[in-house]
């Protein structure tokens, strides 16, 4: 007998949550709460799949809810649903509850419900080998391979320099200017991190992000944003599975903070190539005008 994924709805709307039961009746274990708390106590004493947070609650907001989630239980997957994205939620969510996914009011039931189910069987792959005895392999070392690449993609020197000061000088820092020099740096070696500015100018950078994510899954992405722009800032979460946000001009201990977890991200999921499977992407659809379709 199969036996169903426990998910974990948390919204301070009761109509709400009547919805999300009946939306997922039959295909998930379904458990609801007005409080972020109780949702936060269930994934500490029992096995729980998925979370899927509203943002903006009484007392506890979603981000927060999902941060200790990750904390307490890190294979728990992590979606933030919300009516009102704002950057600054968008970003704290990425940068700080490292969610999954970010879907909007209202939600498109039958979207809502793949996306679920995916994140549930990727958890449950997940204890699966925690409960194999392979969970030591999912522990973060707390050290930065020195062997690393970081590429930086930008047109200026200056976040390149600010890198190369932040790092070791055992860690490979380069730069290209451009997405045909990002996809031969890639093609060349082994990218463990990406640092991309993005540009007002055009989408490519942000179209060869979600296309490169896609086939390396186990690169770590930080993009750094001169544009206060939620709409891209989803798009990226969603599509292109980024580490970090940073808006522009990034403070540098944020940036040394995050180019240190993202090391050790790309190390854990480098050695653990089941890992890769939370960070994998949608396929896209493809516009042949696309640069960085047509490159790759």
């Amino acid at each position: 007998m199969n036996v169903l994924p426990t998910v974990v709805f948390v919204d301070d709307e009761e109509r709400i949550l009547r919805s999300l039961r009946m939306l997922f009746r039959g295909h998930a274990e379904v458990l609801t709460t007005t409080t972020g708390r109780e949702a936060i106590e269930w994934t500490r004493a029992r096995r729980v799949h998925v979370v899927v947070s509203d943002q903006r609650m009484p007392g506890m907001g979603g981000v927060e809810v999902l941060r200790e989630v990750a904390r307490h239980s890190p294979s728990t997957m992590r979606i933030l649903l919300t009516g009102y994205a704002d950057l600054d939620t968008v970003t704290a969510s990425v940068n700080e509850g490292e969610i999954y996914r970010f879907v909007e009011k209202p939600w498109d039931g039958a979207q809502l419900l793949a996306t679920v189910s995916e994140a549930a069987k990727i958890a449950d792959e997940e204890f699966l080998a925690a409960a194999a005895g392979r969970e030591e392999a999912v522990q973060a070392t707390g050290a930065i391979p020195l062997a690393a690449r970081v590429l930086v993609l930008d047109t200026d020197t200056a976040i390149e320099a600010t890198v190369r000061e932040i790092l070791p000088a055992a860690i490979q820092v380069r730069r290209t200017s451009n997405v045909e020099g990002t996809l031969e740096e890639l093609t060349a070696c082994n990218v463990a991190v990406l640092v991309a500015v993005l540009s007002s100018e055009g989408n490519d950078i942000v179209d060869a992000i979600k296309q490169l994510k896609r086939l390396r899954p186990a690169m770590v992405v930080i993009t750094i944003s001169p544009m206060r722009d939620s709409r891209l800032a989803i798009g990226l979460i969603n599509e292109g599975q980024i580490f970090r946000f940073l808006l522009a001009p990034p403070v540098r201990e944020l940036l040394r903070r995050c180019l240190i977890s993202a090391l050790e991200r790309h190390a854990q999921l480098h050695s653990t190539p089941w890992l890769q499977r939370r960070h994998e992407v949608p396929s896209l659809p493809r516009n042949e005008e696309s640069l960085s379709v047509r490159l790759l």
